[in-house]
C-alpha cells in the first residue's frame, strides 16, 4: 500500500468529509480541508492540528460550483503542503425532489452540484497528478449509483450513476499514468444529509462510517461499497428488484 502524506477533501466541515478528516489525522496525515463554512473549518483544523501535533493541516473556502476557484484552490494547497497524493472529491447535495413536482430548481442544483462539479474537482485533481505522475483520485459517489431511483431520489440518483461513469473512465485513462482512481458508493450513514432519514437499521453510525471510509479509500480498490456489510450484498439485490418495490422501499 502507498503511503498517501498529504489528503486533499472537498466538502470537508461536516459529515462524511468531517468523519474522513478525523480518520486521517489520527494516521498522521497532512489535510488540506475545504468547503463554504469557513468558520466550521478553522474550528475542525484547530481541533486536529491540538490532537495531532505532528500534522499540517491548511484550509480554504470553497464553492465547488465555481469552476475556476476549484482549480485555484487545489493549485494553492498543493504549493502549500509541496504535493497533494490524494484527493477526495467528497461535496455534494441531496435535495432533489419527484420529477414534475414545479421543483426543477432542486434537481438542477443536485445535478449540478453532484455531476457537474464533481467532475471539475476530478478534472483539477488529475491535471496535478499528471504533473506530479503519480496521486490517488477517490470520490465519493452513492449506493444509489447502481440505478435508477424514485421520487426524492431521481436527481441524486442520476447524477451519482453519471459521476461514477466518469469515474469509470478517468481510471482507465489515468492508470497507465501511474494513478489509482476509486469509485467509493456510501450506504447510509449518519450526516446532515441523512437527518430526514430517522429511524432506520441500515444507518451506520457517522464514526463507524468514517473508519470504513478511510479503510476502503487506503486500500485503493477501483470500487468500494461502504460499510461492506449490508451494501455489498445489497448492491446485488438491488439490481434485481422491480421498479414496483423499488418505489415502496426507496
Amino acid at each position: 500500500m502507498v503511503l498517501r502524506q498529504n489528503i486533499l477533501i472537498t466538502g470537508a466541515s461536516s459529515g462524511l468529509g468531517e468523519g474522513m478528516a478525523r480518520q486521517f489525522a489520527a494516521k498522521g496525515r497532512n489535510l488540506a480541508l475545504c468547503a463554504r463554512r469557513t468558520e466550521r473549518l478553522e474550528k475542525l483544523a484547530a481541533e486536529l492540528t491540538a490532537a495531532h501535533p505532528g500534522i499540517k493541516v491548511v484550509t480554504r473556502t470553497l464553492d465547488v460550483t465555481d469552476h475556476d476557484r476549484v482549480v485555484t484552490v487545489f493549485e494553492e494547497f498543493r504549493a502549500e503542503l509541496g504535493s497533494l497524493d490524494r484527493v477526495i472529491v467528497n461535496a455534494g447535495l441531496g435535495k432533489g425532489q419527484p420529477v414534475g413536482t414545479g421543483r426543477f430548481d432542486a434537481n438542477r442544483e443536485t445535478l449540478q452540484v453532484n455531476f457537474v462539479a464533481a467532475a471539475a474537482q476530478i478534472e483539477a485533481a488529475a491535471a496535478i497528478f499528471r504533473e506530479q505522475g503519480g496521486g490517488h483520485l477517490a470520490v465519493v459517489s452513492s449506493f444509489t449509483a447502481l440505478r435508477g431511483f424514485p421520487g426524492n431520489l431521481t436527481a441524486y440518483a442520476a447524477s451519482k450513476v453519471g459521476i461514477s461513469a466518469y469515474v469509470d473512465g478517468t481510471r482507465i485513462e489515468l492508470k497507465p499514468k501511474g494513478i489509482a482512481v476509486t469509485d467509493v458508493r456510501p450506504g447510509y450513514i449518519e450526516s446532515e444529509m441523512n437527518d430526514r432519514m430517522g429511524r432506520n437499521p441500515l444507518l451506520a453510525k457517522a464514526e463507524h462510517g468514517a473508519r470504513a471510509l478511510a479503510k476502503a479509500i487506503e486500500a485503493e480498490p477501483a470500487r468500494a461499497y461502504v460499510p461492506p456489510w449490508p451494501w455489498v450484498p445489497l448492491s446485488v439485490v438491488m439490481r434485481l428488484l422491480p421498479g414496483s418495490v423499488l418505489r415502496k422501499v426507496a
